[in-house]
């Protein structure tokens, strides 16, 4: 089995025809469904939220078969992402969400439990950077992924969201 770094690749990686968008529909549905469980799995492990279409990205090209994605082709799967959001009018960078919203709102809560932050303030950036979420999903997080997390638990009435003098001092009060 081939792999990237550490992440094994799937057997159709290696198959040259999953590197060009199928005329048949069955076929072609076939394949956005393996190109989208291959993207979302490599994102996660890997820990990558944004893919620029125009930017190199490993899955994209097989340099052992001598094939890379057509811009069609990248465009296509990465649209077929259910989790996926264009972060551009012009399709050119897509965030990845290999979780919904709503369990990454579920992970700060619990990261909120892990840590004894029931009543207490945090910081977005030690969220994201710190000691106690090394190990954790949002260790390294897009800040745009934990900002709508964050908003959708301020919704809820479980959090308030402090605006500090730049990004780096947002605090964030947890009252679950």
């Amino acid at each position: 089995m081939q792999k990237l770094g550490g992440f094994k690749l799937p057997p159709f990686f290696n198959y040259p025809p999953y590197f060009t968008l199928q005329p048949v529909r069955d076929t072609r549905e076939k394949q956005i469904q393996l190109w989208k469980d291959l993207i979302l799995d490599f994102c996660k492990t890997q820990k990558i939220f944004v893919i620029g279409l125009e930017e190199e990205f490993p899955l994209f090209t097989n340099h052992g078969i001598e094939r890379s994605l057509t811009h069609e082709a990248r465009e296509a799967f990465l649209s077929a992402l259910v989790s996926e959001e264009w972060m551009d009018k012009g399709h050119r960078k897509c965030l990845i969400l290999w979780y919904r919203l709503q369990d990454w709102a579920d992970i700060l809560i619990q990261f909120a439990k892990n840590n004894g932050l029931e009543d207490g303030v945090v910081t977005v950036e030690e969220i994201r950077t710190g000691t106690e979420s090394q190990g954790t999903d949002l260790h390294g997080i897009d800040r745009t992924i934990l900002n709508r997390a964050l908003k959708l638990l301020e919704q809820k009435g479980k959090l308030v969201v402090f605006k500090g003098t730049s990004t780096d001092d947002e605090g964030v009060k947890f009252s679950i």
